[in-house]
C-alpha cells in the first residue's frame, strides 16, 4: 500500500502459493482415489471440488449420472453454501468489532454443518461424491431432519438480515466502501458474489445449468435496489443467497426421484472405464465465492494425465487494487473479507509511509478497523 496519511493511494500485491502438491499426486493416481484429495483442496468447499473433478471425468468416460444422485448433490451443494456464507458473515462482523453478531452467526451455521454430518458422515472432507454419483442415499428418516433445518433458517433469515442490513453502524461502515463497478468487476474477471454485487448477472447453475439446477429455473442474485458494488452489497447478495438455497433444497426434495445413486457401482468396472477413457473437459461448478473449474485430460491410461484446478478466489483477488484505493487504512480488513477470500500464509502487509517501511499484522489492522467502528458508536 502506498498511503498519503491514512488513505490508501496505490495498491499492489503479489500472492504467494501455499503449493501442498495435490494436482502433482493427483496425476500419479487413478480418478477415483483422485476424487479423495479433491474434498481436501479446501475445508469449506469440499464438495465444490470433488464436484467438479467428477464432472469432468463423467464427461470424458461418457458416464450419465443417475438422476437421484444429480439431486443429492444439489442438496448437499447449497448446504455447503449456506454454511460457507454463514461462516463468512460472521468473519464480516468479527472484522468490524461486532463479536456478538460473529457468535451468532457461526452458532447458526452449526445447523448446516450437523446436518451435513448426518448426510455424509463428516462435518468437512465429506467423501460424498463419486464419480457417477454419490456414495450415500438419503434416506427417509433423514428427510424429516432436512425439513426442520430448513425451517430453522427461514425462521432466523428475517433476524439475520435486520442485524446485518439495518445496524446503522454497519450501514456505515460498508455503504460506499470497497466499490467495484460494473466495467470493473467485467474486466478483471471477477465471478460469484462479488461479479453480482456489481451488478454481473452470471451465475453458473444460471448459465450452464449442472446437475438438477436446470429443472429448478435459478436465477442469479443481484442488488434488489440497484447495483452499487460496495462491501454492502455483497453482504445483500450473500444473504439472499442463503434465502435461495433454501428453496432449492426444499424443491430438490419435494421432486426427489426414485432409482439408483451411482452409475456404475462395481468399482473394477467402474476403474475399467477410466483407464479406457480418452479426451479433455472441464467441470465448472457454482461455488459459494463463484465459478470454480477443474481441467482434467485423459490418454486411456490409468492415471490421468493433465489435472488443473482454478478455484474461485483467483478470479476474484485483482478486484482488490479498485476497491481499496482511495480508502482508509482501517477500512483494509473488511474490504479485503469482502470477497470472501481463500488464501493461506498471508497473514501481514507491509505499508511505505513517507519512505519509511512499517509492518502491520493481521492483528494491527483489525484493530484499526475495530477503533473506527467505536468512533461511529459514539
Amino acid at each position: 500500500f502506498g498511503m498519503e496519511g491514512e488513505i490508501v493511494r496505490t495498491v499492489d500485491f503479489a500472492p504467494g502459493q501455499a503449493h501442498r502438491g495435490i494436482e502433482w499426486m493427483g496425476m500419479r493416481r487413478n480418478p477415483v482415489q483422485i476424487v479423495h484429495l479433491t474434498d481436501r483442496v479446501c475445508g469449506i468447499c469440499g464438495i465444490v471440488h470433488s464436484l467438479s473433478f467428477a464432472r469432468a471425468v463423467e464427461q470424458i468416460a461418457g458416464i450419465e449420472v443417475p438422476e437421484r444422485a444429480d439431486y443429492i448433490r444439489v442438496i448437499l451443494h447449497e448446504l455447503e453454501r449456506i454454511q460457507s456464507h454463514l461462516l463468512w458473515a460472521g468473519v464480516a462482523a468479527h472484522e468490524l468489532g461486532f463479536d456478538s453478531l460473529f457468535y451468532l452467526a457461526w452458532r447458526v451455521r452449526e445447523e448446516s454443518m450437523d446436518l451435513i454430518e448426518n448426510l455424509t458422515g463428516n462435518r468437512v472432507n465429506y467423501g460424498i461424491v463419486q464419480i457417477g454419483g454419490v456414495r450415500r442415499d438419503i434416506s427417509e428418516e433423514q428427510r424429516p431432519l432436512i425439513e426442520k433445518g430448513l425451517a430453522y433458517y427461514e425462521g432466523l433469515f428475517d433476524q439475520m438480515a435486520t442485524l446485518f442490513l439495518e445496524d446503522s453502524t454497519i450501514r456505515m461502515r460498508c455503504r460506499g466502501h470497497g466499490v467495484l463497478s460494473l466495467d470493473e468487476a467485467r474486466l478483471l474477471c471477477t465471478v460469484g458474489p462479488t461479479a453480482r454485487a456489481s451488478g454481473l448477472n452470471m451465475d453458473v447453475r444460471q448459465d450452464y445449468p449442472y446437475c438438477a439446477y436446470g429443472d429448478f429455473d435459478v436465477k442469479a442474485i443481484l442488488p434488489p435496489d440497484g447495483a452499487h458494488g460496495d462491501v454492502y452489497d455483497r453482504i445483500i447478495v450473500r444473504l439472499l443467497e442463503i434465502g435461495q438455497s433454501i428453496g432449492i433444497i426444499r424443491q430438490c426434495l419435494d421432486s426427489l426421484p426414485a432409482g439408483e445413486i451411482l452409475a456404475e457401482p462395481k468399482m473394477a468396472k467402474l476403474l475399467s472405464l477410466c483407464k479406457k477413457a480418452e479426451g479433455e473437459a472441464i467441470g465448472r461448478v457454482e461455488a459459494p465465492r463463484g465459478e470454480c473449474m477443474h481441467y482434467v485430460r485423459m490418454a486411456g491410461k490409468e492415471a490421468v494425465e493433465s489435472w488443473k484446478i482454478k478455484a474461485s478466489s483467483y478470479s476474484n483477488l485483482m478486484s482488490w487494487i479498485p476497491m481499496l484505493q482511495g480508502e482508509q487504512i482501517a477500512d483494509i480488513p473488511i474490504i479485503v473479507a469482502s470477497i470472501d477470500p481463500c488464501l493461506s500464509c498471508t497473514d501481514r502487509v507491509a505499508v511505505v509511509r513517507d519512505g519509511k517501511h512499517d509492518l502491520l499484522t493481521k492483528e494491527d489492522l483489525t484493530r484499526l478497523s475495530r477503533e473506527k467502528t467505536r468512533r461511529m458508536l459514539q
